[in-house]
């Protein structure tokens, strides 16, 4: 069984989300299901097809869950240190064609989310900025063309 690197914030998401499909949203379905039952002939009823539906979901994603919390290994990135960038190191980047600065930490594939500035370690610029140190240039290929960036900074926080 594969470890599944990620940082102790990643990994309380994701026992919250499995609390929250257990305690709320589980007990909630059970009820639409028993509720749509009571109207009679099932065949013909979209209440219980959609609930159904939505039980069907939730159980597949308290499994897919389970199991990611059962593999994980969590790591504590106050505890890390160095030059180089690894997992959980926050790299400042200055993009070499624009000079505009853009700072990103570097986590596990679930906690990844680009808006907050996370990128999963399995992203083709995370990939790239593994194993690179502070001035080091790293070129990217995005969907929109080839990116050039200079590490600027790296920190673990």
């Amino acid at each position: 069984m594969n470890k599944i690197p990620m940082t102790a914030d990643g990994y309380g998401r994701l026992e919250e989300e499995l609390k929250q499909l257990k305690t709320i949203e589980r007990p909630a379905i059970i009820r639409a299901i028993a509720e749509a039952r009571e109207h009679g002939d099932l065949s013909e009823n979209a209440e219980y097809h959609a609930a159904r539906e939505r039980q069907s979901f939730i159980e597949g994603r308290v499994l897919e869950l389970e199991d990611k919390i059962s593999r994980a290994e969590v790591i504590d990135v106050s505890k890390l240190s160095g030059k180089v960038i690894k997992f959980g190191a926050t790299v400042t980047l200055i993009d070499e064609d624009t000079d505009e600065k853009s700072a990103y930490q570097i986590v596990g594939e679930d906690e990844a989310d680009i808006k907050s500035k996370r990128l999963a370690i399995t992203a083709p610029l995370a990939r790239a900025l593994v194993g690179k140190k502070v001035g080091d240039s790293v070129e990217v290929t995005t969907p929109g063309g080839s990116k050039s960036y200079e590490v600027a900074k790296v920190q673990f926080k």
